[in-house]
């Protein structure tokens, strides 16, 4: 039973997980390139042509699918510390160090994908839809021009913890693989 909770744990971890820290990664620059994108045509707008501003709808049809697979994924992702925590017990390791610390981890991640990264998606994806403030209204936190900076700093804190949680995965203190 051990050797099928592992099996699932491990492909829960690349099928849920994978698919996050890939489209986390690629949506600030996705958004970078709508937003610029909707910033020539608004030029372009008021030099007399008659386009609306804002990105095509292929730009925008990219950050949406980014910004939806990290929401479903991220979701799924649950099965992950679900079937990590049933292979823990069963292999008698919960008390662990190292898995402890793993699960602090895993916690952190997904905080930081559930409360920073994904909200901002939200916030970036509705400033690009033209839903969000416009005008001389401030700009919620998440919006404006160091937004993707700081989105893509955040995903690469996401991606960091939990490429830190997979190297405790598979040194695990003290088992016979880490020597």
């Amino acid at each position: 039973m051990t050797k099928f909770l592992l099996a699932v744990h491990v492909l829960a971890a690349i099928v849920a997980v994978g698919p996050v820290t890939v489209a986390a990664s690629m949506f600030p620059a996705a958004a970078r390139r709508a937003q610029a994108q909707g910033q020539a045509q608004a030029q372009g707008q008021g030099q007399g042509q008659a386009r609306a501003a804002g990105p095509d709808a292929g730009s925008l049809a990219a950050v949406r699918v980014l910004h939806r697979i990290c929401r479903v994924y991220g979701v799924a992702g649950v099965a992950v510390p679900a079937f990590g925590f049933a292979t823990a017990s069963s292999l008698g390791v919960l008390t662990d160090a190292w898995l402890i610390v793993s699960i602090v981890l895993t916690a952190a991640a997904a905080g930081v994908l559930a409360l920073a990264v994904v909200p901002r998606q939200e916030t970036l994806l509705e400033q690009l839809d033209g839903t969000g403030q416009a005008g001389g209204a401030p700009s919620p936190a998440g919006t404006g021009p160091g937004a993707t900076a700081q989105l893509a700093m955040l995903t690469g804190l996401f991606n960091i913890l939990w490429a830190t949680v997979t190297v405790l995965m598979i040194l695990r203190p003290g088992s016979t693989t880490s020597g």
